[in-house]
C-alpha cells in the first residue's frame, strides 16, 4: 500500500494544528502566554493525534462499532447495579468510588467481549438483527515479465477464468522496456510483444490493472523484488518461471505457473482411443510417421512414413512420459475418408 497520501494529510494536519496554536495564543493570551508556546502546544496536540492514528491503524470500523456497542452495554449494566440499592448504605465519597469502579470495570469488559464476538453472537443479543457480511478482501494478481510476454493470461481473463486486480510493478515495466530496446531482434520482439499485451490487458473491462510504484532498492534482482512485493501485498504471483515458482513455494507465497496449468488441462489420452491426425514428417525409426496434437504433444505412428501430409485415423498403443512431456505411440488404423 502506498503511504504517501496518508503522510501528506498528516503533515498538512500538523501544520494546521501548529498555526491554530499560534492563532489561539494571539486571540486568547490568557490561555497561552506567547506565540512560541502556542506553536509548541499546537504541534504537540497534532503529534498526539497522529500518534493515536498510527496506533489505531489496524482498528477497523467494525471493531470500533463493536467496541462502542460493548461500552454502551457495560455502562448500562454498571448503571443497573448502581441503582439496585446494594450500596445504599455507603456515604457519598465511597459511593463515587464504587460508581467509578463499576463503570470502568463493566465498560472494559463490555468492549473486550464485544470485540471478541462474531456477528452471530450479536444476533443472540439483538434478535432478528443480522449484520451484513464483510466485504471480501481484494484479490491481487501480481504479474511477472514472463507471463506478460506469454500473453495467455489475457485469454484466461477473457474466458472468465481469472478474477481479481492485476498488479504490474514499475520495475517489471522497466525490465520490459529494456527488453524492447535490445539490439537482438528476437529479444526486442519479445519485449514489444509484452508491451502490446499490457495494452491489451488495459482494454479488458472485466479486470482492473494497476501499476504499482513500490521498489526495493536493496534488491538487485527482479525476481527477489517480485517475491517481496507479493509477500507485502498478500498477492498471488503469476509466472512462467519454474525456478521463481519454486522459490515462492519455499517462502509460502501463493503462485500460479501457467505452463503447469496448461499441462494440467491437456486432454487425457488413454491406450485404445482412436482419433484423426495429420502426419507431418518421418519418425526416427524405419516406417514411422510423426504428427502433433493441438497442444504440441508428439504422436509417433507406425507404418505411416509414406503418408506425410495426409490425415489418417490412428489407434493409441501406449504413452511414454519424458522430461519434455508425453510421447504417444499409435498404430495406423485406416486413412480418413476424403
Amino acid at each position: 500500500m502506498n503511504m504517501r497520501p496518508i503522510w501528506t494529510i498528516r503533515i498538512f494536519f500538523l501544520v494546521m494544528c501548529t498555526v491554530a496554536g499560534y492563532e489561539i495564543s494571539q486571540v486568547r493570551p490568557e490561555w497561552v502566554n506567547n506565540g512560541m508556546s502556542g506553536l509548541i502546544i499546537g504541534f504537540g496536540l497534532g503529534s498526539l493525534c497522529v500518534a493515536m492514528d498510527e496506533m489505531l491503524k489496524g482498528f477497523s470500523l467494525r471493531a470500533f462499532s463493536a467496541a462502542t456497542f460493548g461500552l454502551f452495554l457495560g455502562a448500562l449494566v454498571a448503571g443497573l447495579i448502581d441503582r439496585s440499592g446494594l450500596f445504599a448504605d455507603a456515604d457519598d465519597p465511597q459511593r463515587r468510588i464504587i460508581r467509578l469502579g463499576l463503570f470502568l470495570c463493566f465498560s472494559y469488559l463490555g468492549m473486550v467481549l464485544a470485540m471478541r464476538s462474531n456477528k452471530e453472537d450479536f444476533s443472540l443479543i439483538i434478535p432478528y438483527v443480522r449484520f451484513a457480511p464483510q466485504t471480501k478482501p481484494e484479490s491481487l494478481l501480481l504479474l511477472d515479465t514472463s507471463v506478460i510476454i506469454d500473453g495467455r493470461i489475457a485469454d484466461l481473463i477473457e474466458a472468465n477464468f481469472i478474477e481479481g486486480t492485476l498488479v504490474v510493478p514499475q520495475f517489471v515495466l522497466h525490465e520490459l522496456q529494456q527488453i524492447a530496446d535490445s539490439n537482438d531482434p528476437v529479444i526486442r520482439a519479445r519485449g514489444r510483444r509484452g508491451l502490446d499485451m499490457l495494452s491489451k490487458l488495459r482494454q479488458l473491462k472485466t479486470n482492473e490493472i494497476k501499476i504499482h510504484d513500490a521498489d526495493f532498492p536493496e534488491e538487485s534482482e527482479v525476481d527477489a523484488k517480485l517475491l517481496r512485493l507479493a509477500r507485502s501485498l498478500g498477492a498471488k504471483l503469476y509466472t512462467n518461471d519454474y525456478n521463481l515458482g519454486k522459490v515462492a513455494e519455499l517462502q509460502s507465497i501463493l503462485y500460479v505457473n501457467l505452463n503447469e496449468l496448461a499441462n494440467a488441462l491437456k486432454p487425457v489420452i488413454l491406450p485404445g482411443e482412436t482419433f484423426s491426425l495429420r502426419v507431418v514428417r518421418e519418425g526416427k525409426d524405419k516406417g514411422q510417421g510423426v504428427g502433433y496434437l493441438n497442444d504440441g504433444t508428439m504422436v509417433v505412428i507406425n507404418n505411416a512414413h509414406n503418408m506425410i501430409g495426409q490425415q489418417v485415423s490412428i489407434k493409441v498403443l501406449s504413452l511414454l512420459q519424458t522430461g519434455a512431456g508425453v510421447i504417444v505411440f499409435a498404430d495406423l488404423k485406416a486413412p480418413a475418408a476424403a
